[in-house]
């Protein structure tokens, strides 16, 4: 069963080699799902999040304007699967033609389908399984005095010790989240 997530903040974790790594952090069921994004997709999320708009468009800006100039929309995005530490996204479109809906759904890293969805305020899905796998409780996080969106400040996230075999370990740019 899928259930909406909303943005609770853009932070900072820690890698393995004591690094900090931004991650968007997702609220969803009562718990946080944090995945670890690039700096760039972190300030592109933020950004879309705060309604400030860059001097040229983004990737995310030009992705939207060429759907919808060509007659789509984006309905939702999903973030369906966790395999080897690694998150897996799916942004859910559609176009009319001749007044028939016609669905497309397109794999996308989950950083780019929260950045679309950022900007068109779409619905962001996260699958039961992977709250379940990854999701982390209110008290496993420090998201300042103010947990709401978009007011979360880059230094305010920084995980518990959570041992070993359960805190988020590295990233790269394609977006994963490890166990170590």
């Amino acid at each position: 069963m899928d259930h909406e997530a909303e943005v609770a903040g853009i932070g900072v974790g820690v890698g393995p080699d004591g690094e900090e790594v931004p991650a968007v952090v997702l609220r969803v069921r009562g718990e946080y799902l944090p995945i670890f994004v690039t700096p760039d997709q972190a300030r592109s999320i933020r950004g879309a999040l705060a309604g400030e708009p860059f001097d040229r468009p983004l990737t995310h800006d030009l992705l939207v304007d060429m759907v919808t100039e060509f007659g789509g929309a984006i309905d939702s995005v999903r973030i369906d699967d966790l395999a080897d530490g690694t998150f897996y996204g799916k942004v859910d479109a559609e176009r009319y033609e001749d007044g028939e809906p016609e669905r497309f759904v397109f794999d996308a890293r989950p950083s780019d389908a929260v950045g679309l969805a950022a900007r068109v305020e779409c619905p962001i899905l996260v699958d039961d399984a992977i709250v379940d796998e990854a999701g982390q409780p209110p008290e496993a996080m420090d998201l300042g005095d103010d947990p709401g969106p978009p007011d979360v400040d880059d230094r305010d996230l920084e995980p518990d010790d959570r041992g070993p075999d359960t805190g988020p370990g590295s990233s790269d740019p394609d977006d994963e989240y490890r166990y170590r």
